[in-house]
């Protein structure tokens, strides 16, 4: 599907109770996409489930950088410095972190000294209108400009071109 210019794939999930896990449907994606060969201007982004699962089965071993988003409490961090581990497992080194819902400064800086050393890219900050864009079922971007705004500030700190 072809969607604003940019081309979406998007992998169906679990949706029946007692199905199993999604390993097959892991293992096909890692195949395709270490055989994709990519100009120089092209770009994968995995937007991947939450957790650790995807690097313990090294499902992503074959990604150039990782940015691993976050929330402003321990438990998010915790997860994070795991992430880093398993990342670092696999020979993956190039970690970033995005904070997402941070409400204040206190927050953004929480983040930034509580970091399991990774650089932070930015903020997303934290937004009823994004639940809101989600029940009227339109895009944040449109609905949340805030939110595009702090996107592509992160993308010039990854040093990625915007068309």
């Amino acid at each position: 599907m072809l969607h604003r210019g940019v081309r979406l794939l998007e992998m169906g999930s679990v949706e029946l109770r007692g199905s199993g896990c999604i390993c097959p449907e892991a293992a096909m994606l890692k195949t395709l996409f270490t055989h994709l060969l990519f100009r120089k201007d092209e770009i994968l982004l995995l937007d991947m489930y939450a957790g650790v699962e995807h690097l313990g089965r090294a499902t992503v071993d074959f990604v150039d950088a990782m940015i691993v988003v976050v929330e402003p409490t321990r438990r998010s961090l915790g997860t994070a410095a795991q992430i880093k581990k398993l990342a670092n497992d696999i020979g993956l080194k190039k970690l970033y972190l995005v904070g997402n819902k941070v409400r204040n400064d206190d927050e953004a800086k929480f983040l930034e000294t509580e970091t399991p050393d990774m650089p932070v890219l930015g903020f997303m900050p934290a937004d009823m209108k994004v639940q809101e864009a989600d029940r009227l079922n339109i895009p944040v971007y449109d609905h949340v400009p805030e939110l595009k705004i702090t996107a592509q500030k992160i993308l010039e700190k990854l040093g990625v071109e915007q068309k």
